[in-house]
């Protein structure tokens, strides 16, 4: 991964000097398993405070990760081609800020190329990017296409997710088995119903409700 030099990316008016240790960290878990109702000293619970700290260095990645330097190496011999590239049902797996639990399920993503493209696997790893932070769907969906926008300065943008949300299915109103549709139109997918029509039957019509951003 194209990894930004330490320190990482902190959270908005967070410096480097304020980002806590590990030992702070996994203290900080151990207290929550003690407010939990249990005893973070026995046996099975021992080692949950490491192993809580190295997933979230998982989870959270992306905050070190600059989605921008992913997408700068791009390709100009395409023989003209100057149709629809998309990149369809990559796995995506988010954490809902406000609880921190995860946000589960797919991402399309759709670009008009104007004389360049990019490697496909660079527009995978900007949704992973964004998605391995703290996030709510519909600011994660504006990420990913104004960060390919900006960088490609293509004819259009197209970013639709379709995920489930565990603060909603697992807990408060318990809904299971509902999903959440978001979506980012730039350039020509936002301004030509043709094309948009056009990029939604590539996708399956599984977006056909979604008619703008």
């Amino acid at each position: 991964m194209n990894i930004i030099a330490p320190p990482r990316t902190h959270a908005p008016g967070q410096t480097s000097d304020q980002r806590p240790s590990r030992e702070e960290a996994e203290a900080a878990v151990r207290t929550l398993l003690r407010w939990a109702g249990d005893d973070p000293n026995r046996e099975g619970l021992i080692d949950t405070p490491s192993r809580v700290v190295r997933a979230y260095e998982e989870f959270f990645e992306g905050y070190s990760i600059d989605p921008v330097n992913l997408l700068e190496r791009t390709f100009e011999e395409t023989d003209g081609y100057d149709e629809i590239v998309l990149l369809r049902d990559i796995r995506l797996e988010s954490h809902c800020e406000h609880h921190v639990v995860p946000i589960i399920g797919r991402a399309h993503v759709a670009y008009l190329p104007h004389r360049r493209v990019v490697g496909i696997s660079k527009l995978a790893r900007v949704v992973e990017a964004y998605a391995k932070r703290l996030q709510i769907q519909e600011k994660l969906t504006a990420q990913i296409a104004n960060t390919i926008q900006e960088v490609l300065q293509p004819k259009g943008v197209a970013v639709v997710i379709e995920a489930a949300h565990q603060c909603m299915t697992t807990r408060g109103v318990n809904k299971p088995g509902v999903t959440m549709v978001t979506s980012r139109m730039l350039g020509a997918f936002r301004e030509d119903p043709a094309t948009r029509r056009e990029l939604l039957a590539m996708i399956g019509n599984r977006g056909s409700a979604v008619t703008g951003d």
